[in-house]
């Protein structure tokens, strides 16, 4: 048993095949260096596949080169640095080299290829990198272009070489875009491989404000769930003192990282590991969802430190949502802490699924409102007109969508924000949403 009483142990299938997608090198071994070396010592087959090659963190960079680091030539050559940084790590935890495949996908770009770049628009281009493919000839495979149809046919071909029975994978909650877009992927690659293979699928979770509870190196410290408004189980995997030895040894090996964010970092070397999904949100006829998040204010206080004055004074949370069926539209609610006011916006996404239809085809659709107007785009291109429908209030708006002009999915994959110009100011996680009858 873990010291808390809600979160339940987690177990491995004793003939399990286990697949870890980290979105950058060193989250293999903060979220799961645990885990691989369980797995490793009960007989399992583990394979550790590295979204991207972490090549847009410049000023780890800095660090590290001990100077500017501009040139992509040379910002690719750092990707080069945290692949082999990679697997000195998975060396570490029991892994060969064969055991880790890389794809090569750009750091800090896969959230806005899962938003706008499906079937024939125009490669992602990486800030730093500046290519617009996969540049690495040691990756997956090298000349990917950056398009969200290629991420998911390599998940697809990854999943389908490996048949993983149980995968470990970054959590739709997560505040990092690529952790949480590699989370989407995979949840669209599973359901398209459904008559093929249905995996146990345990998620963690890296970037939430205020998390871990406190900082710095404390491995006698038990890991307390976060306090997510999304209500989910929770499963740990504990550590001897022996495994987070290891484990320890394995973070090092991520000296780009490490050096720049040491007691971040070693904030997840504690006496357990922690993973849990938000379960799918059956949606029918009566509003269903959160009923209640109460988040926005508190998280406020978490990341005020990350705000200006003028931009704290503008925070707006979203304190209510809900989202039902309403003859043949889709109606989504959101109440806010407050009016949204001059610069402060809201967006909802929305992305359809069917299984008869492939998912690049189907609408990507985000709604943006706000004190100037409203603006639907679809795969990030803004449309002239649509049939959605906005009905504002003092603190709140529902959205009114025709299921027809979403490709009449079976299933949703949404979420929710207010920002101020670029900068998010509260979250709803991505969710999965079934449509009763659909």
């Amino acid at each position: 048993m873990t010291p808390d009483s809600t979160v339940a142990e987690l177990t491995l299938p004793a003939d399990g095949r286990v697949l870890i997608l980290a979105p950058h090198p060193d989250d293999e071994t903060i979220a799961t260096g645990g885990i691989i070396q369980r797995a490793l010592s009960a007989g399992l087959e583990v394979h550790v596949v590295f979204y991207t090659n972490g090549d847009n963190n410049e000023w780890s960079f800095v660090v590290y080169r001990k100077g500017a680091v501009m040139r992509s030539k040379s910002i690719q050559a750092m990707g080069l640095v945290r692949h082999d940084e990679g697997l000195a790590a998975a060396k570490a935890l029991g892994l060969r080299e064969d055991q880790c495949t890389f794809l090569g996908y750009p750091d800090f770009g896969t959230g806005h290829i899962w938003a706008e770049h499906w079937g024939d628009r125009p490669p992602f281009r990486s800030m730093l990198t500046r290519v617009t493919e996969v540049p690495y000839q040691n990756a997956y495979r090298p000349g990917a272009p950056y398009r969200a149809d290629e991420i998911l046919r390599d998940l697809e071909s990854i999943l389908r070489e490996f048949r993983p029975t149980v995968i470990f994978v970054s959590h739709p909650a997560d505040h990092n875009p690529d952790h949480s877009a590699l989370y989407l992927f995979t949840r669209v690659a599973l359901w398209n491989l459904e008559k093929e293979m249905r995996p146990d699928v345990h998620p963690f979770l890296v970037h939430w404000p205020d998390w871990p509870k406190l900082m710095g190196y404390h491995p006698e410290v038990h890991q307390t769930p976060p306090a997510l408004p999304e209500r989910q189980a929770w499963f740990a995997n504990p550590l001897s003192v022996a495994e987070l030895a290891v484990k320890t040894e394995a973070l090092h090996a991520h000296k780009s990282q490490y050096d720049v964010s040491t007691a971040y970092l070693e904030s997840f070397l504690r006496p357990e590991e922690l993973f849990g999904d938000l379960p799918p949100l059956e949606v029918g006829h009566e509003p269903s969802g959160d009923a209640d998040r109460r988040g926005g204010e508190a998280l406020k206080e978490r990341i005020a430190s990350a705000l200006t004055h003028e931009e704290r004074a503008r925070f707006v949370g979203l304190e209510r949502r809900a989202i039902w069926i309403e003859g043949d539209l889709l109606v989504c609610s959101v109440q806010f802490s407050r009016p949204l006011g001059r610069q402060v916006g809201a967006t909802i996404n929305a992305f359809g699924y069917r299984f008869d239809k492939p998912f690049g085809q189907m609408p990507k659709l985000k709604f943006e409102f706000g004190e100037i107007g409203e603006a639907v785009f679809d795969n990030g291109q803004k449309l002239d007109r649509s049939p959605a429908q906005f009905e504002h209030t003092a603190r709140g708006m529902t959205l009114r969508i025709p299921l027809s002009f979403m490709g009449d999915p079976e299933w949703l994959l949404g979420n929710a924000q207010t920002h101020m110009g670029d900068l998010p100011l509260d979250w709803a996680a991505w969710r999965a949403l079934k449509l009763r009858g659909a």
